[in-house]
């Protein structure tokens, strides 16, 4: 499967228009949140991508409002608005928690993950998506003041050991990978083609 991912293209209509372009060649999009200012066209944004008519998995950032990005969604028979639910696709389950930024703890992901661990299928391979990222790791790093993720979701990861993991909102980690245990974790940037 190829897939399209992305996150914290704020808007940027170069950015938008390559999204559009390599979705051609792909299976499906994923968006790891942060695609607006600060809510600004959510919709314009949503709507332009949406034409692809590829599947979209799509969570909210620190900038979005997870009510409005839903609402928008579901008029789009291909976008499909996961936050703290699971998705099968193919072979695939998609596991995603939207919004965050600089928290340290997450309780409400410590307590979805619970009831998450019950209801995945052993024969599928889990691919878990947040948009703030995990603690002490390549991903959440900063000049100063250093380490500013979640340790909820590293703590996340470990538990749940999916195959693949991606965030965004640190701009300054676009395009860094790190090993969680077994767990290839990656913020894919503004666009990049992930082949699994």
């Amino acid at each position: 499967m190829k897939i399209l991912a992305f996150t914290d293209i704020h808007e940027n209509k170069i950015k938008i228009d390559q999204i559009i372009k390599k979705a051609k060649e792909v299976d499906l999009l994923i968006c790891c949140g942060d695609f607006t200012w600060f809510g600004n066209d959510t919709e314009g944004v949503i709507s332009k991508i949406a034409k692809t008519k590829k599947p979209w998995i799509l969570l909210y950032g620190n900038h979005e409002s997870p009510k409005e990005v839903e609402k928008i969604a579901k008029k789009y028979d291909n976008v499909i608005f996961l936050d703290d639910e699971l998705y099968t696709f193919g072979d695939f389950q998609f596991f995603a928690h939207g919004g965050g930024g600089f928290s340290y703890r997450d309780k409400v992901l410590e307590s979805k993950v619970k009831d998450l661990k019950k209801k995945l299928d052993k024969k599928k391979r889990l691919i878990f998506l947040t948009h703030a990222p995990p603690y002490g790791t390549k991903l959440d790093i900063m000049p100063f003041p250093g380490h500013v993720g979640c340790q909820s979701i590293t703590k996340a990861i470990l538990e749940l050991q999916p195959i693949l993991y991606m965030c965004g909102h640190i701009h300054e980690c676009e395009g860094n990978k790190d090993k969680i245990g077994k767990t290839l974790a990656l913020n894919p940037g503004r666009g990049k083609v992930i082949i699994i």
